[in-house]
This record gives C-alpha cells, sequence and structure tokens, in this order.
C-alpha cells in the first residue's frame, strides 16, 4: 500500500468528518435559525425542502462536470462554499440572506457529497478491500461532533454566527491543505470492464433502479429518526423534554460504531450478507418503536435502528461503482439524489400518517420499506455471483481482489 493512497484515505476521512460537523451545526439550529430570521412556521418547510432540492440539483451537475473536471476539484472547492455557506446562514440579517445562503449550500453540498463518495469508491478499488464503511463512520463522528458544538452554542446562548465562526475558521484551511492529497480514480487493467460484464462506460438506468430504491428507503428510515424520534419519545411514549433529546444521540453513535465493524464484516462474509443483516435489524428496530410500552424501550429500538440502517447507505454506493466500474462517478452522482429524495419523502410521510392513523402505525411504514430492501440485497453482489460466478469468486470481487470489484 503506497503513501499516496494512506494520505488519500486520510484527507478524504477529514473531508467526511467536516461535512458531518457542517450538517450538523445546521440541522440541529434550525430552530435559532428560524428566530433570528423569523421565518414562520409555514414558510419554514419550504426553506428546509429547498436545500435537499438544490443539493440533488449539485448531483445532477456534478454528473456532467466530472467528464471535465476531476472529482477531487470539485471536492477541493465545493468544500470551503458548504462551510462559508453555514457561516453566512448564522451571520445574514434578512429572509433574503437566508435564501441565498441555503441556495449556495444545497448546490455546494449535492456536489460534495457526490464528488466525496466516487474517490471513496476509487480509493476502495485501489486498496483491494472494503473501505467505504470507514468514510462514513467518520461522517457519523463529525455528525456527533457538530450536534455536540451545537449544543455547547445553544447552552451559553451563543449568537449563530459566534458558533459557527470558529469552527468555519479552522475547517476551511484545513480541508484545503488536505485536499493536495486527494487521490482522483486509478487506472484500470486492459480486461477489468469487460470481465465486470457492466457495458463499459455508460450508466443504465434499469440496472442502477434497485440501488436507487435501497438509497431512497435507506434516507426515508434516516429521516424518520432524525425528525421524529424526539416527538415519538415525548408525545406517545410519555418520556421528559430532556429524555427526549437523548434518542438521536444514541442513534448517531450506534451509527458510528457500526460503521467502524462495518467493513470487516463486508470482507468477511460479503455485501449482500452485511446488506440483508443491516435491513433486517433495522426492521427489527422499527419494531421495537412502535410496539414500545415505554421511553426505555423505545429508545432500545432506536439503538437496533442505528445499527441496522448505517451499513446501507455506504454499501450502496459501493456497489454502483461495481455495477459500473467504467463509469462510476456518473453511477454515483445520479444515484446520490436519491439520497436527496429519501430526505424529502421520509420525514412528511411519517408526519401525515401520523396524523392521519397514529405515530405507531407510521413507524411501520419505514419497517415495511427496510424489509423491502433485502429483497434487493442481491444488487449488492458481484455480477459473477449475480449469474453463476460461485461463491469465492464473489468473495473475492466483493472486496476488490482480482480487479473486479472494490
Amino acid at each position: 500500500m503506497t503513501d499516496v493512497l494512506r494520505r488519500g484515505r486520510a484527507s478524504l476521512a477529514f473531508s467526511f468528518c467536516a461535512q458531518g460537523v457542517a450538517f450538523a451545526l445546521l440541522v440541529t439550529r434550525i430552530p435559532a435559525i428560524q428566530d433570528r430570521y423569523g421565518v414562520s412556521d409555514a414558510l419554514l418547510p419550504v426553506f428546509l425542502a429547498a436545500v435537499p432540492v438544490l443539493a440533488g440539483v449539485g448531483s445532477v451537475t456534478t454528473e456532467h462536470l466530472v467528464k471535465r473536471i476531476p472529482p477531487s476539484r470539485l471536492l477541493r472547492w465545493s468544500q470551503p462554499v458548504v462551510l462559508l455557506a453555514l457561516l453566512g446562514a448564522g451571520a445574514g440579517d434578512g429572509v433574503a440572506q437566508l435564501a441565498v445562503a441555503l441556495g449556495c449550500f444545497g448546490l455546494a453540498v449535492g456536489a460534495l457529497d457526490a464528488s466525496m463518495n466516487m474517490l471513496g469508491v476509487s480509493l476502495q478499488r485501489a486498496y483491494g478491500r472494503s473501505i467505504m464503511l470507514s468514510f462514513h463512520a467518520v461522517y457519523s463522528f463529525g455528525g456527533i461532533l457538530g450536534a455536540s458544538l451545537a449544543w455547547v452554542g445553544a447552552h451559553w446562548h451563543l449568537a449563530l454566527w459566534v458558533s459557527y465562526l470558529p469552527v468555519v475558521a479552522v475547517l476551511v484551511p484545513a480541508a484545503l491543505a488536505g485536499s493536495r492529497w486527494y487521490v482522483d480514480a486509478t487506472p484500470r487493467g486492459p480486461g477489468e470492464e469487460a470481465a465486470d460484464g457492466s457495458g463499459g462506460g455508460s450508466v443504465v438506468f434499469k440496472l442502477l433502479l434497485p440501488l436507487c430504491l435501497v438509497m431512497t428507503f435507506a434516507y426515508i428510515g434516516d429521516s424518520t429518526v432524525s425528525n421524529w424520534s424526539a416527538k415519538y419519545l415525548q408525545d406517545v411514549l410519555g418520556s421528559s423534554e430532556q429524555l427526549a433529546t437523548v434518542p438521536y444521540n444514541v442513534y448517531m453513535v450506534t451509527t458510528l460504531l457500526g460503521r467502524t465493524i462495518g467493513d470487516f464484516g463486508v470482507r468477511r462474509f460479503g455485501a449482500v450478507v452485511v446488506v440483508r443483516a443491516g435491513a433486517l435489524v433495522a426492521a427489527c428496530g422499527f419494531a421495537v418503536v412502535a410496539v414500545a410500552p415505554g421511553a426505555w424501550v423505545g429508545m432500545a429500538g432506536f439503538t437496533l435502528l442505528g445499527l441496522g440502517l448505517c451499513v446501507l447507505v455506504p454499501q450502496t454506493f459501493a456497489a454502483a461503482g461495481r455495477l459500473f466500474p467504467g463509469a462510476s462517478d456518473a453511477a454515483i452522482a445520479r444515484l446520490n439524489i436519491f439520497n436527496y429524495v429519501g430526505f424529502l419523502v421520509g420525514s412528511p410521510l411519517v408526519g401525515a400518517l401520523g396524523d392521519a392513523w397514529s405515530y405507531r402505525g407510521a413507524m411501520l411504514v419505514p419497517m415495511v420499506l427496510v424489509l423491502v430492501t433485502s429483497a434487493y440485497a442481491r444488487s449488492f453482489a458481484p455480477r459473477q455471483d449475480r449469474y453463476g460466478g460461485g461463491h469465492e469468486r464473489a468473495r473475492a470481487a466483493d472486496v476488490g481482489r482480482g480487479g473486479n470489484g472494490l
């Protein structure tokens, strides 16, 4: 393993961590942003929905830009824009300034998410073993760190720009310095694309569709936890206001733990087994939450959700790169759009079902969708395995040996 790859992995891991910090600082301070700008409850959903919509636009744009610009360059400049837009969201004086800041944040974060995962997939291919979950593990760590910093800012009643400025001042130069070691896609051997059978340099959406559905369902589950766990524990399970803040933190911690050990599971058992197990554990988590008699059992359910859902998104990106080795950047950019589709659909879906039916019943819907994910687990196998290539060769391709996988 060369020093170039090691430095590339470390610098990309820092980028994932910085993004986790930035996103957590934004979403955990939404009430403070609303108060600062006087955004009404009716207008707030418009602002919140605009961010993932524009992120989808940014991801689509990235698919076309990477044909001429290396993903490393897109990542190098999109990350500072995300961080500066975060600061702008905390430092503005009027609603128009907030709209501009969130618009820049959304467009840049779409390019950032897509380019980060492009580089992650290409590094995994170069390493020859599963490392994708480790990148998302440090993203989870960044999320925990960002949420903790947000708590400090709220606890000390700091102005938004005061709590954001030190973070941005540290992360922007650090990200720019680390970007010099990003590693773009490594050259493939002459027979690798043909051996994979993916058809070279084009993305066939019909083949990508199962992975798009998995991505959507995973983010519906994730947004359910992030948007409804506190309300569910307090209003349905009768917890205190303080205890209601715990489930999301527990979810983030178990997500970090699951992703930290997840790569070892992929290397040992293969992506299909890990994805299927993750889907079943997540479904059990939703079932426990739905039938929980009290707050502590409900928190146990959210703990299971973190352990189950955490493996789905990283392995979906890895599977897209494996499915289209000659067009992995385009496949990942297109797949990344469904990250935002799930985020947009999840919270309103649960809220509407909760109001019309019950919040316990609403938790069964993401449970069913996650179970459907297990039916698509075969899409995570190398093509040789799906079409009769044999278990041992599939295991080798799953972790990237022999040049046919990631």
